[in-house]
C-alpha cells in the first residue's frame, strides 16, 4: 500500500493558461474558479487564461496559483486519489491545509487574497533575494548572522540550493562572502520583494488579524508546516504558524526528509511546472514522484496508482 503525499508549489511557477483543461472538463474545477472569482471580485478566467501583466503581480499571483491548485486537487479527490500527508511551499501551504481539512476552499481563497495584498503592500524598497548554489546550510547561516543588516535564509529548497532574503545591500554582501566561502553560484532572483525575511513581519501581523476571523477546521490529514518542518495535527497551532510563515524560513528540504523518514514513498506535486519534483529528485531520488498539471498527467497518475477512472 502506497503512502501518498500531496505537495503544492508556491509563487513563481505561474503561467498563462495553467489549469485550463481541468477548468474546461470538470465541473468541480469550474466551481473553484467561480468561488475564487466571487472572493476576489475579478474574473479568474481572464486573469489566468488571457495574457496579462497582473498574473505576475503578487496580490494577483497568489489567488491565481491557489485557484489552479485547489481546482486540480478537488478533481483528484473526486477520482479517488487520497493523501496520507500534505505539504506546500509558502503559498502552497494554504492548498495543503485545505487538503488536510483545516480550511474550506472559500476560506483558503479569502485568506490568500488578503495575504497577497498584505505582502505586496509591506514590500519595502531596497529588498532582494539571491539563490546560493553549492554551499552548506551551516556556512550560509553563519555568514548571514555575521553580515551587517537584515539578511537570512528564506528557503531551504534542496541540497545545494538555498535562497537568502533581506535588505539589498546585506544580501549582496552576504552573497559575496558566500562566494568566497566556496559557493558555486550566487544568482540574484527577479522578485518583487524580500519574501520570508524579517522585512515582511508587518504583513504577518496584518494576516494574523484576518486569521482571527477564521474558524480552523479539524486536521483530518496531517500537514507539515513550513516554519517548523513538523507535522501539524492540532488546529490550535495553525494560525500562529501561518502568521510566522510570512517572515520565516521555508524549511522545505527538512519537510520532505521528514515525510520520507515517516514512510512516504509516493509524492504527487499538484499545480503548474515541476519545481518541487526537481527539488525532490535531489532530496530523495529513491521515492516515486508524480506531477499533475494537465489531464494527461492525471491519467498517467491514475494508471500508475491502479485507480479505476471514474
Amino acid at each position: 500500500m502506497r503512502k501518498i503525499a500531496f505537495i503544492f508549489p508556491g509563487q513563481g511557477a505561474q503561467y498563462t493558461g495553467m489549469g485550463r483543461d481541468f477548468y474546461e472538463n470538470f465541473d468541480r474545477a469550474k466551481e473553484v474558479f467561480a468561488i475564487a472569482g466571487k472572493v476576489s471580485g475579478m474574473s479568474m478566467e481572464e486573469l489566468i487564461f488571457k495574457e496579462n501583466e497582473n498574473l505576475h503581480v503578487t496580490k494577483y499571483t497568489q489567488i491565481a496559483m491557489l485557484t489552479v491548485e485547489l481546482a486540480i486537487l478537488k478533481v483528484l479527490e473526486e477520482k479517488g486519489v487520497i493523501s496520507s500527508v500534505n505539504a506546500g511551499l509558502s503559498l502552497g501551504e494554504y492548498a495543503a491545509l485545505t487538503a488536510s481539512g483545516g480550511l474550506s476552499v472559500r476560506e483558503a481563497l479569502e485568506l490568500v487574497v488578503k495575504r497577497g495584498l498584505f505582502m505586496q503592500e509591506a514590500v519595502p524598497t531596497g529588498g532582494a533575494m539571491t539563490a546560493i548554489m553549492g554551499l552548506e546550510s551551516s556556512v550560509i547561516e553563519e555568514i548571514c548572522e555575521k553580515t551587517k543588516g537584515i539578511v537570512s535564509i528564506a528557503n531551504y529548497n534542496c541540497p545545494g540550493q538555498i535562497v537568502i532574503s533581506g535588505e539589498a545591500e546585506a544580501v549582496k554582501k552576504a552573497a559575496e562572502s558566500m562566494k568566497e566561502a566556496g559557493a558555486k553560484r550566487c544568482i540574484p532572483l527577479n522578485v518583487s520583494g524580500p519574501f520570508h525575511s524579517k522585512m515582511l513581519e508587518t504583513a504577518g501581523e496584518q494576516l494574523a488579524k484576518e486569521l482571527e476571523k477564521v474558524e480552523i477546521g479539524e486536521i483530518t490529514t496531517p500537514y507539515i508546516s513550513n516554519v517548523t518542518a513538523e507535522y501539524v495535527l492540532d488546529k490550535e497551532e495553525v494560525k500562529g504558524l501561518l502568521t510566522a510563515q510570512v517572515s520565516s524560513s521555508v524549511r522545505w528540504q527538512q519537510s520532505m526528509e521528514l515525510m520520507v523518514a515517516e514512510g512516504v514513498d509516493t509524492f504527487v506535486e499538484i499545480g503548474p511546472k515541476k519545481t518541487l519534483s526537481a527539488f525532490l529528485k535531489k532530496i530523495a531520488p529513491e521515492v516515486d514522484s508524480y506531477h499533475v498539471e494537465t489531464m494527461k498527467d492525471m491519467e498517467e497518475l491514475l494508471e500508475s496508482l491502479k485507480i479505476e477512472k471514474k
